[in-house]
């Protein structure tokens, strides 16, 4: 149940920011950013250490950044394994397409370069691509920008338009001031970006926040977690 805001600026040559919080069961071990595909030049990211892929991956040769958010879906677990989706985002930073009928559970799949970013949503029935317009844009669980969605109800509006050149620690500060405003909700609230899900029936929590700028200066990541599991306390980005 992970969240993720992304601005696209009005001037197709502008930067693309991004802000991340990644929810995940901290009993599933994980490496904070940084290159642990050596067969992957360039590439930098959250690693999952269970399956070996990527929550958010980056690559800074290619310009190219992904971010993995689950979904529900109708896909079964049969006779024949699934692929981890953590997989798909290394996949994506290489510039390798998603198939019709991705061998995962349900996806939504944020993808970013220096000409825009777009949406792939997989719920086991069928795949859909949205390219993201000019425009503040926020997605979960769901659909992108879906107001049945609480969070992105009641959010939606409250992470302010970065100007056009603005400094990534101007943005960045200004994000996480939004995001701290979030939490007044408490991480129990359905509303909540900042999250404890287990009253929802998953043992996930927010853990950690990823931010970045894409555009045609390259990409840059920043990366911080919270002191506690749920629980908001501002991280430092680095």
């Amino acid at each position: 149940m992970c969240t993720v805001i992304v601005h696209i600026p009005a001037d197709p040559g502008g930067t693309v920011r991004l802000l991340a919080v990644r929810d995940e069961d901290p009993a599933r071990a994980w490496d904070p950013l940084g290159p642990w595909w050596p067969e992957r030049p360039g590439v930098v990211g959250v690693r999952d250490r269970q399956a070996g892929g990527a929550w958010l991956a980056a690559d800074t040769d290619a310009g190219r950044l992904a971010v993995i958010l689950n979904r529900a879906d109708v896909v079964p677990d049969g006779a024949e394994p699934l692929v981890s989706r953590g997989r798909i985002v290394l996949d994506a930073v290489a510039g390798e397409p998603i198939g019709e009928r991705p061998r995962t559970h349900g996806f939504n799949l944020v993808e970013v370069d220096a000409h825009g970013a777009s949406v792939t949503m997989w719920d086991g029935e069928a795949v859909r691509r949205v390219a993201l317009e000019p425009g503040i844009h926020m997605i979960a669980h769901d659909d992108l920008d879906d107001p049945a969605t609480a969070r992105i109800a009641a959010w939606h509006e409250a992470f302010p338009v970065p100007t056009a050149g603005v400094a990534d620690d101007v943005w960045m500060t200004a994000w996480l001031d939004a995001l701290e405003r979030t939490s007044e909700v408490g991480p129990v609230d359905d509303r909540a970006i900042v999250r404890d899900n287990r009253p929802f029936g998953y043992p996930t929590l927010s853990l950690l926040v990823c931010a970045a700028s894409v555009g045609a200066d390259g990409v840059r990541v920043r990366y911080g977690e919270f002191d506690r599991p749920g629980v908001w306390n501002r991280p430092t980005l680095a």
